[in-house]
């Protein structure tokens, strides 16, 4: 078992090198017998610049971060710590191989087969997150409140052929299943009460005196272990291909190098696996490390102060508006076990860092990522911080900020933010790939300046996207859910700035000839909308309009809602 850390990068400014060519693309044989992921990358001219860290050519992570920890600490360490139990690190091997026997002997999953995995954080979905690599699968990870229509989008794009879901989110995971006819996967629930439920299964396993121990499919290290699927301005699902390697390497750069975590530490905070913000944070840097995590199934301002002040949690991540929520309910708390703070998902203000500096004693880590690159690559440190930057590079990781033509800008002036090091952007068979990854370089979509110290300083989203509280909200998948209501004639989405979430979604609509544009209105259309995608991109408010306004060719200008007058919001 490997554990690797890269040297520190020349530069911290990361001046462009010459980018990747097609034949610096090569890759080992696969152990998948279903060949899909693989077969569907981009091709080998369209990859970004990645320089991997050193690692055995066959390499299976979830071994790795479940066995090799074992083997270096011990199977009794505390592991993983839920609302209704707790696992030690052999308990937590345990249930991981048997689920991977019931998934393989009993239900035939096969080396590269996909499979989806539909749960709130919890000791069961970890299990399931490592029993699916271990056997060899490729893991789609979504959010539990993702609704049928959504669902199916993403089982058609990954041909997904087996499911784990927890028993309460079953009903819209089966209405998706129905619509794919013979092509819909085999589910296995969890956590019901049934005879055939995954719970009763593996304590039949056990029961029965089976053999405990799986042996993990020898994968190759460049082989996919998950597809993290991501939403672009056009709101269609993009699927991130992410390796072995890649879920080592970013254990070994920001975790290692920036987080440095111990074995005694315990993570708790508030993002779900579907999002590898939270999937690196809550279970792969932890397992790394050798330590142990707090998996919050509705992980609240005060779940999160709970988990510091009644289980000793060390070590927090979440997004700036949780830290903004949790602040005015500090009062009377013992918060002395707490000694790291990491914030991603949105722009941190200083205002914000600095309130929680002055309220905890504790410098927050600000940093960005991406869903394409998997974690964090531009971070602050304890050595280098500065409120209201984000940081210079991870070790291991460049940057640069670039204009339109690849080429890199003065320091001070505004521009692309670009990135590469270890891992990259791998879309699923997506013309888009071509979008993000341009010169050998991956493009954040994010307007970034450096200053002459190499300090990373955010100004603005390149394209529409909203960020709002964490989560990425595409504006036409809004507008389509709002179109798809007879009382919409026209609609367009923006986010606006607000003071607790970053952004917010504000929809302007022109209504149906005859409807009174009231509040009753508005509220019907978010309720139409809630109905049909995640709750989280319902717009907070809806503006009424005789009009979008555009251009003489009949293009949508959508700068003049963002910087208009601001209309009374119903």
């Amino acid at each position: 078992m490997s554990h690797q850390n890269p040297a520190d990068p020349s530069t911290p400014t990361g001046e462009p090198t010459p980018p990747a060519t097609p034949a610096a693309v090569t890759l080992t044989a696969s152990a998948h017998e279903d060949t899909f992921t693989r077969d569907h990358l981009p091709p080998p001219e369209e990859w970004p610049l990645i320089r991997p860290l050193e690692h055995a050519d066959r390499l299976n992570c979830a071994e790795e971060l479940l066995d090799g920890t074992i083997a270096r600490l011990g199977p009794d360490r505390r592991c993983v710590v839920g609302e209704h139990e707790s696992l030690t690190y052999g308990q937590l091997r345990d249930r991981v191989d048997r689920v991977a026997h019931v998934l393989v002997d009993e239900h035939g999953l096969r080396p590269g087969q996909r499979v989806l995995l539909r749960g709130p954080n919890a000791p069961w979905l970890a299990a399931c997150w490592l029993a699916v690599l271990k056997a060899g699968g490729v893991v789609v990870t979504v959010l539990p409140v993702l609704r049928a229509g959504e669902l199916a989008t993403l089982l058609r794009s990954a041909e997904i052929t087996h499911a784990l879901c927890d028993a309460r989110f079953l009903d819209g995971l089966t209405e998706a299943g129905a619509d794919l006819g013979d092509r819909a996967p085999d589910v296995l629930v969890y956590g019901g009460s049934g005879p055939d439920d995954l719970t009763a299964r593996v304590a039949a396993h056990r029961d029965g005196g089976a053999p405990a121990r799986f042996d993990a499919v020898r994968t190759a290290a460049d082989d996919a272990c998950m597809i993290a699927y991501t939403s672009g301005t056009t709101g269609e699902p993009k699927g991130c291909v992410h390796f072995h390697r890649d879920v080592l390497a970013v254990a070994d750069t920001y975790s290692a190098r920036v987080l440095r975590p111990e074995p005694d530490d315990l993570f708790v905070g508030s993002p779900p696996f579907a999002f590898t913000f939270g999937l690196g944070g809550l279970l792969v840097f932890p397992l790394r490390a050798g330590a142990a995590t707090v998996l919050l199934e509705r992980p609240r301002p005060e779940t999160l102060l709970d988990a510091v002040t009644e289980r000793g949690a060390t070590i927090v991540f979440t997004a700036p508006t949780a830290y903004r929520a949790m602040l005015p309910r500090l009062e009377g708390r013992d918060l002395s076990t707490l000694r790291r703070c990491v914030s991603a998902g949105e722009h941190l203000p200083a205002a914000t860092w600095r309130a929680w500096y002055d309220a905890t004693g504790i410098r927050m880590l600000d940093g960005i990522g991406a869903t394409e690159m998997l974690h964090i690559f531009v971070s602050a440190t304890d050595e280098h911080m500065r409120p209201g930057s984000t940081g210079r590079p991870v070790p291991g990781f460049e940057a640069a900020i670039l204009d339109d033509e690849g080429a890199p800008v003065p320091d001070g002036q505004p521009g692309h933010l670009a990135v590469r090091g270890p891992v990259g952007c791998r879309y699923l068979a997506d013309e888009r790939q071509r979008e993000y990854v341009r010169h050998g370089w991956n493009h954040t979509g994010d307007t970034y300046v450096r200053d002459e110290d190499g300090y990373f300083w955010y100004r603005a989203r390149s394209d529409d996207m909203i960020v709002s509280a964490g989560y990425n909200i595409a504006p036409a998948e809004v507008e389509e859910a709002l179109l798809t209501s007879p009382d919409v004639e026209e609609a367009a989405v923006v986010g606006v700035r607000d003071p607790d979430r970053g952004l917010a979604v504000r929809a302007y609509v022109v209504p149906r000839a005859g409807l009174t544009p009231d509040t009753a209105l508005a509220d019907r259309l978010r309720e139409h909308v809630r109905a049909r995608i995640a709750p989280y991109k319902t717009p907070r408010a809806v503006v009424f309009l005789t009009a979008l306004p555009r251009t003489a060719t009949g293009k949508l200008q959508r700068f003049r809602l963002r910087e208009g007058a601001d209309p009374d919001a119903r």
